[in-house]
């Protein structure tokens, strides 16, 4: 089955404070031991970056965190290598300028009409089948009271009490949106990530989650960021079908489906579901493993009356097996949204779940060779284990998954074999010629399946056994008449 080729390089995803300590340092490393990637995802380094979500609560969405930087340090990176940003399309913090005039001056406020409240979704009222209906993936329900200009009011807060959901129908949230991507433009940001989107659209009668009326506004902006010079990523974690209907909407979209497959293959050498994904998926794809928000499992599983990749007891044997992998820390780490019976999403790192240096690197090689724009996660980069004691302190399970790396550990972790056996992988997808032709994929056994690039002159393959006990990553790399095979973590890490 042939593919197209997309883009060549794979992708960092990583926070501007943790390695290194600011966006120069950031900088200094990528031009460094990072030089290998082709570009970075810079997750929230607005103001403040290290508010209630990490980031993703700006009290000024339009300004670089002084602690961090200024736009300078971003247009720096941004000048030597591809840099994607965030843009927090369904929220932003109750401690915002425009929240807090509007919650002093109510509709004498020029942001009045900025902030989505219940009465703005609900003009006649709604009962509980109405309010129960909306899809949250935190617990409880998507409203909190403020007092604005002196009357009470519910506003909708999709995530938590301090993200305030933004009215994305209304000219002041719009204009709000606009000046967010102005200043990234300037900066030199060609990819920007339209974080939560999946939530900006409430639709009574419906869950409000992707919904027709959601697609509509995506495309929508869609089309203003591309006015601006700009590809667009969508981030939504959902069934799958809904990447498949996103695709073609905008520039970019999530491989969120892979790592359960993988993991799911892992568990027992069941690859139907990865191969039944490979078959289907988009090429369009920002294809990963892990982020900052941990492992998802519900893009590969049912939703209602569509059939997952994988079903219910799967997802569930995947928790369960990570639970047994973390001595059962993933399983106190990880949220069960409202209403549903499991976790959306792994609360550990990648590393910590497959627990196996081999089968971790053989993960990795089938996500570099897919088509698509690979990315990896700094903490999945480095092969970090759980970082627990960040946990205990914060009590959010997302952070075990957070580790900062001052300049020495750093050192130390790009020296040990499986990072520097990933980084030989992302130099295999820069420069391999291999990469300028055709993708195609087959089974090769009950567990095994082989990926392969080609032109007439040049070819990479890679043979992944998922059988227990089989796990290494196999390349055959064939070049300018010389074959040469690479077997192994020790093998890639010293190539």
């Amino acid at each position: 089955m042939l593919r197209p080729l997309t883009t060549r390089g794979v992708r960092l995803l990583c926070y501007a404070d943790r390695l290194g300590g600011d966006l120069r340092h950031l900088g200094e490393v990528l031009d460094g031991p990072l030089s290998d990637l082709a570009g970075v995802h810079i997750l929230p380094f607005y103001t403040p970056y290290d508010g209630d979500d990490a980031g993703f609560d700006p009290v000024d969405h339009t300004a670089v965190d002084p602690r961090l930087g200024d736009w300078n340090d971003l247009a720096a990176i941004a000048a030597r290598r591809e840099v994607t940003a965030d843009v927090i399309v369904n929220h932003t913090s109750a401690s915002s300028p425009e929240f807090l005039d509007w919650v002093e001056n109510g509709d004498a406020s020029p942001h009045a009409g900025m902030f989505l409240t219940f009465d703005r979704v609900f003009p006649d009222g709604a009962d509980e089948a109405g309010i129960t209906a909306f899809y949250r993936p935190r617990p409880g329900l998507p409203f909190t009271p403020y007092a604005v200009a002196g009357t009470r009011r519910l506003i909708w807060t999709t995530f938590m009490p301090s993200q305030v959901d933004l009215d994305v129908t209304h000219p002041a949230a719009l204009a709000y949106l606009d000046r967010i991507v102005g200043a990234l433009a300037k900066a030199g940001v060609e990819v920007v990530r339209l974080d939560a989107v999946g939530y900006a659209v409430k639709t009574p009668s419906s869950d409000s989650f992707m919904t027709d009326a959601t697609l509509a506004f995506v495309e929508e902006l869609t089309a203003r960021l591309r006015a601006a010079g700009m590809r667009v990523l969508v981030e939504v974690h959902a069934h799958h079908s809904l990447q498949l209907a996103i695709a073609p909407l905008v520039d970019l979209v999530y491989d969120f489906a892979l790592a359960p497959t993988l993991l799911h293959a892992l568990g027992d050498g069941d690859i139907d579901p990865l191969l039944r994904w490979l078959d289907i998926r988009p090429v369009n794809a920002v294809t990963v493993l892990d982020t900052h928000d941990g492992i998802g499992i519900i893009d590969a599983g049912p939703a209602g009356d569509r059939p997952g990749l994988i079903d219910e007891g799967q997802m569930r044997a995947i928790f369960d097996r990570a639970a047994v992998a973390t001595d059962g820390h993933s399983e106190l780490a990880s949220v069960v949204p409202q209403w549903a019976t499991m976790p959306h999403q792994i609360n550990a790192t990648f590393p910590s779940v497959v627990a196996d240096d081999e089968a971790y690197v053989l993960c990795r090689a089938i996500q570099v060779l897919l088509p698509g724009e690979p990315q990896v996660y700094y903490v999945g980069l480095l092969d970090g284990r759980d970082d627990r004691a960040r946990f205990l302190a914060t009590g959010q399970g997302r952070e075990v998954n957070r580790h900062a790396y001052p300049p020495e550990e750093l050192h130390d972790a790009l020296a040990r074999p499986v990072p520097r056996a990933i980084l030989a992988l992302a130099r295999l997808r820069r420069d391999h010629p291999a990469f300028d032709g055709a993708f195609s994929f087959v089974r090769t056994g009950e567990h095994a399946l082989r990926l392969e690039w080609a032109t007439p002159d040049a070819r990479l393959t890679l043979d992944a056994d998922l059988a227990p006990g089989a796990r290494v990553a196999v390349l055959t790399d064939e070049r300018d008449g010389v074959v040469r095979v690479l077997r192994g973590v020790e093998e890639l890490a010293d190539s």
